[in-house]
């Protein structure tokens, strides 16, 4: 397709052309540079019908509003540096707890909560929760550091719209965000990978406590205290772990129960 113009007495014709076919675009007498008064109440481009005008004022697609939350001052400090070199992503809130999330996200009008996994403060799968409640036009990434059953299926199942590793690259971790934005569900294909190595746990989470607490060693008495319980029921809960996990003793429990990711905090 081309655009031509000709110039006669009577003014000026452009015309455009596609193949054979030619179309009158507009027509007009001839003006003058001398003729023009600039005016400053009206804008000095002129409007063709049909052609679509291009101009620096064109408005740029907005970007999308991040909400960092890492309680680790390098981490977040590395992840800060890595996103705001995408041009249609700003950074507008930092929080190094998951405490004031929720309220962040609000005055800050973040479209996208990046959130640490195990940080300090709120529970993140309460957090997430309360976001996917209060504010559910800002969706959750959580970032962790390794996967397991368990833990991914409590994020989704609480409305987290992706999982990131931790240290992920960051077109990669870009691309995630750009996505969850837009709606869809990501999970990091490395977390998904080491997902796989870990079988779901059988054991319910008072077990799983009691077993962390055998695996730091120590006497049945020292676990009560340790716990808040009574020895009878760290006793109680040991044996329903070792025949869960198929074990003879608690240490073999507690090695079985590492082995299958299951001790993971």
């Amino acid at each position: 397709m081309g655009v031509w113009v000709r110039r006669g007495s009577g003014g000026v014709a452009i015309w455009s052309q596609s193949g054979r076919d030619a179309a009158l675009m507009w027509t007009g007498p001839v003006i003058e540079p001398h003729d023009l008064e600039p005016s400053p109440a009206h804008s000095s481009r002129t409007y063709f019908p049909g052609v679509r005008t291009v101009t620096s004022e064109a408005r740029l697609p907005d970007r999308i509003r991040l909400l960092l939350v890492d309680d680790q001052i390098l981490s977040r400090g590395l992840l800060r540096s890595s996103l705001e070199r995408e041009r249609d992503l700003e950074i507008v809130a930092e929080l190094n707890r998951t405490d004031d999330v929720v309220g962040a996200a609000k005055r800050h009008r973040a479209n996208v909560a990046l959130l640490d996994a195990a940080g300090p403060g709120s529970d993140s799968i309460t957090v997430t929760t309360e976001l996917r409640t209060l504010m559910p036009e800002c969706r959750v990434v959580m970032l962790t550091t390794y996967g397991r059953p368990v833990h991914l299926r409590r994020g989704l199942n609480a409305g987290a719209k992706g999982f990131a590793l931790k240290g992920s690259p960051a077109p990669q971790l870009a691309d995630a965000v750009r996505r969850v934005h837009l709606g869809l569900r990501v999970v990091d294909a490395n977390l998904a990978a080491e997902t796989l190595k870990y079988s779901e746990t059988p054991l319910n989470d008072d077990e799983t406590d009691t077993l962390r607490a055998a695996r730091e060693g120590g006497s049945v008495a020292l676990m009560a205290r340790k716990l808040d319980v009574s020895e009878r029921v760290v006793r109680t809960r040991l044996w329903s772990a070792i025949g869960k996990t198929g074990a003879r003793t608690r240490s073999d429990a507690v090695q079985i129960a590492e082995h299958n990711g299951w001790l993971l905090d």
